[in-house]
């Protein structure tokens, strides 16, 4: 029976070096996370101290390697204090820059034709008031007669830079309103009344509503049952009404409660309220915080009654006689109206 020999190399051998493009690949490695750490973007790789790293080899690789393994250790041990030492520096100096910042710099110092760029620092007004980037305010608007832009854009919206000077442009609104639903408690619209500046009558017609109607309101609004035999829908009235506003300077008397049964909002910056008027009452001998009347104002001013008997009032004399207060104080308010554009009217 022949006898089976087996060697065994029991010799611990070293591994093999890497080539040098492996060597190159992980020496932009380095260098890549060593410029992300002096930038502060990523954290300073935490290493073992040396001597935990010399047993580590030394119970792995044998006595062989363990010179070798040292040198290099120290070597980037050294790089790496190096690499701290700048860091601090760089915090120092100044505070952290992002990449592309730091880029734009970089390229400024090479070309040497060029100061590097500064970060973009808000527009300054220049000594002539005007300034590069954004226009000035407008807090003294109503000392220079200027416009602010929400005023400019309302009035681009609502077409008052045509209106301002044209009588044809301005026109005076009046409606009447009934009571629908429970007990009548909400008022929609049921006739509405529109005069030119010279009052004109433009638009006069009796509205249906879209609810039942519980309460006509007649000794206030003047309709009765009848007049809604052959009024006119309200959807189409609406219509009829909004394309007569459009592009107008509107005159009311309290005139929100007759956007409100319209349904629409005309552009504040083209409305003339003349119950909201603080010259009307002076001229009318009024305190100026309060809300006078219609009946009030016409008697005062016009020396005239309207509102009177028990028909119910009439939209079409209402709205005339709005015209007409408007045009007592027009050309004062308008210019204060245009010297303060941003106060409300």
């Amino acid at each position: 029976m022949s006898d089976i020999i087996i060697n065994l190399d029991t010799a611990l051998h070293e591994c093999p070096q890497r080539g040098p493009e492996g060597n190159k690949k992980h020496q932009r490695f380095v260098r890549r996370r060593r410029f992300l750490e002096k930038r502060g973007f990523l954290k300073q790789k935490q290493l073992p101290p040396e001597s935990a790293l010399l047993r580590r080899d030394a119970s792995r690789r044998g006595p062989g390697v363990d010179r070798e393994r040292g040198k290099k250790r120290k070597k980037v041990d050294g790089q790496g204090a190096q690499d701290r030492a700048g860091r601090e520096e760089g915090v120092a100096s100044g505070p952290r820059r992002f990449p592309k910042e730091n880029t734009a710099r970089s390229g400024s110092k090479t070309s040497g034709s060029r100061p590097s760029p500064q970060p973009e620092a808000p527009a300054v007004p220049s000594r002539t008031g005007s300034s590069s980037t954004k226009p000035s305010g407008t807090k003294n608007s109503c000392s220079t007669g200027g416009l602010s832009k929400t005023h400019l854009w309302s009035e681009y919206d609502s077409d008052l830079t045509a209106a301002l000077g044209k009588p044809s442009k301005v026109v005076a609104i009046d409606c009447e309103m009934v009571g629908t639903g429970p007990g009548g408690r909400n008022s929609d619209l049921a006739r509405c009344s529109i005069v030119g500046y010279y009052g004109d009558v433009m638009y006069d017609k009796y509205v249906r509503p879209a609810n039942p109607i519980t309460n006509y309101r007649t000794r206030w609004s003047g309709i009765r049952r009848h007049h809604m035999t052959n009024a006119l829908p309200f959807k189409a009235a609406q219509k009829e009404i909004l394309n007569i506003l459009s592009g107008k300077i509107v005159v009311g008397h309290a005139v929100y409660n007759d956007f409100k049964a319209l349904k629409y909002f005309h552009p504040k910056s083209a409305t003339r309220d003349t119950s909201q008027i603080p010259l009307l009452n002076r001229k009318a001998g009024f305190p100026e915080n309060e809300s006078a009347s219609l009946k009030r104002l016409t008697k005062q001013l016009l020396h005239r009654d309207i509102q009177v008997g028990q028909n119910g009032h009439s939209s079409v004399e209402d709205a005339r006689a709005t015209m007409e207060l408007y045009k007592v104080v027009e050309a004062d308010w308008e210019r204060h109206l245009a010297s303060c554009p941003g106060e409300d009217d």
